[in-house]
């Protein structure tokens, strides 16, 4: 996707979220906070009904480290790069009626999951051709030897966290 319409997708969200009265900020991170509004469907039932919303989060592509040089072999080390991606995990929040099941205080009960750094890399590939550097005392001509092929393993960095609340007012 380029990065004139995911730009263009950003403001469309923002906007939208703006428009039906997003009262929380966006997180420190990059997310879009996006509200459900069910306050038509309270004024028609005539009842409380659970306050949710959620934080979708804006994935952003870093730059990829480059092929890497190394004496003796023919191909350089990290042919295909492992392509670092930052963003958010999904956060949530629902604060729900709770008609005094746990005492007087206690009139709504609400679980909030905020959004969460999430930093990956993709996964990546190292290859080595069947042929060394070029061997002085073999006329020049290279040696032959086994192919090698490896894998970069994908790489997952989060530190997820949720609060469980009760207390008085919705």
């Amino acid at each position: 996707m380029k990065s004139t319409t995911r730009g263009t997708i950003a403001a469309v969200i923002t906007g939208v979220a703006a428009a039906v009265g997003a009262a929380t900020p966006a997180a420190a991170v990059d997310t879009v906070p996006v509200p459900v509004p069910l306050e038509g469907v309270e004024n028609s039932l005539g009842m409380q009904l659970p306050k949710l919303g959620a934080e979708l989060p804006l994935l952003t592509p870093g730059a990829p480290e480059g092929p890497q040089y190394v004496e003796g072999r023919l191909i350089p080390e990290r042919v295909l790069p492992q392509v670092p991606i930052g963003g958010a995990l999904p956060g949530a929040g629902l604060r729900t009626p709770l008609p005094h099941l746990l005492g007087d205080d206690f009139d709504h009960v609400g679980v909030e999951a905020p959004a969460s750094d999430l930093r990956t890399l993709a996964p990546g590939l190292t290859v080595d051709a069947p042929l060394t550097a070029p061997n002085p005392d073999n006329f020049g001509l290279p040696d032959t030897k086994l192919p090698q092929v490896g894998l970069l393993a994908p790489v997952l960095q989060t530190v997820p966290g949720a609060d469980l609340v009760t207390g008085p007012g919705l």
